[in-house]
C-alpha cells in the first residue's frame, strides 16, 4: 500500500517511534495522520510541530479507541492505516514481578490492539480495503532476558497480528506487526546483555523501515534485519536457542 492521500492513525504518537512514523507517512504524501496519547501536552505538542491532527486517548480504555476511531472518520471519511503503536516497559522477571505490572502490559500490549481492531475493522471491511500496523518487539519474537512481562506480553501482541491476518485477509485486511530491538527513545537498552540488541537506531530509521515493509505488504517490519536470522535459528532448534539464552542470562547476572 502507498501512502499518498491514505488517512492514517498513529497511537503512542506524541513522540519517538509514533512521531516519526507520522513524519514519514506525510512525506509519503498521506492525506492525514492523526497522532493520538495519553499525554494531551505532548500529543498536542507534537502534533503541531509536524502539521498534523493530535488526541487524547487511553488505548487501554476500549471506548476511548472507539471514539477515536469514530471522530477519525467523521473527519475525514476513512481510516486507511492504523497503527496500534503504544507501549512501555515492563520491570521484573516472572514471579517476582507484581499482577499489577503484568495487568498493565497486557492492557497495554494485548487488549490495545484487539480494541483498536473491533474499532476499525468494521469501516475497513465495508470498504474492502485497510491496513493495521500493531507494534510489538524483537523481544516479542525472541527474548528480553530482564523484562518477563515485557517479552511475554509482546509476544502476545506478535500472535495477535498473526491471527489478524488469517483471519481478515479475505476481507482485503492487511496486517503487519512491527518488532525492533533498539531504538534510539525514552525505552531503548543502551546495551548488549540484558537489552540483547545489534546496535541503537534512529526513529527515523526505524520510520523508513516501516513505509518499505507497508508498499511491498510484508508481515514482518525488522528495523534490524539481524533478528530475521534469529528467528530462524529459534525455529530451526529451538533447545539450541534455549541454551545460548540460558547462557546469555547467566553472563548478565555475573556481570551485573
Amino acid at each position: 500500500m502507498e501512502m499518498m492521500n491514505r488517512v492514517a492513525v498513529i497511537t503512542g504518537g506524541s513522540g519517538g517511534i509514533g512521531k516519526a512514523m507520522a513524519k514519514a507517512f506525510l512525506a509519503e504524501g498521506a492525506k492525514a495522520v492523526v497522532l493520538a496519547d495519553l499525554n494531551t501536552d505532548a500529543v498536542t505538542a507534537a502534533a503541531q510541530e509536524i502539521g498534523c491532527a493530535g488526541k487524547t486517548c487511553d488505548v487501554t480504555n476500549e471506548a476511548q479507541i472507539a471514539a477515536l476511531v469514530n471522530e477519525t472518520i467523521a473527519e475525514y471519511g476513512k481510516i486507511d492505516l492504523f497503527c496500534s503503536n503504544a507501549g512501555a516497559g515492563g520491570s521484573g522477571l516472572l514471579t517476582d514481578a507484581e499482577n499489577e505490572v503484568w495487568q498493565m502490559q497486557w492492557e497495554l500490549h494485548v487488549m490495545s490492539h484487539l480494541y483498536a481492531a473491533r474499532a476499525v475493522l468494521p469501516s475497513m471491511i465495508e470498504r474492502g480495503d485497510g491496513y493495521l500496523l500493531n507494534t510489538a518487539s524483537a523481544a516479542g519474537l525472541l527474548a528480553a532476558i530482564g523484562t518477563g512481562p515485557y517479552t511475554v506480553t509482546k509476544a502476545a501482541a506478535v500472535k495477535m497480528a498473526e491471527f489478524l491476518s488469517i483471519t481478515h485477509a479475505d476481507d482485503g485486511i492487511k496486517v503487519s506487526v512491527l518488532c525492533p530491538q533498539g531504538v534510539n527513545t525514552a525505552m531503548a537498552p543502551r546495551s548488549l546483555g540484558d537489552g540483547q540488541t545489534d546496535g541503537i537506531i534512529e526513529p527515523e530509521q526505524l520510520a523508513e523501515c516501516v513505509v518499505e515493509t507497508i508498499r511491498e505488504e510484508r508481515f514482518y517490519a525488522l528495523p534490524h534485519p539481524e533478528v530475521e536470522e534469529y528467528v530462524r535459528r529459534k525455529g530451526d532448534n529451538i533447545d539450541r536457542w534455549l541454551l545460548g539464552m540460558q547462557r546469555l542470562r547467566k553472563r548478565s547476572v555475573e556481570d551485573s
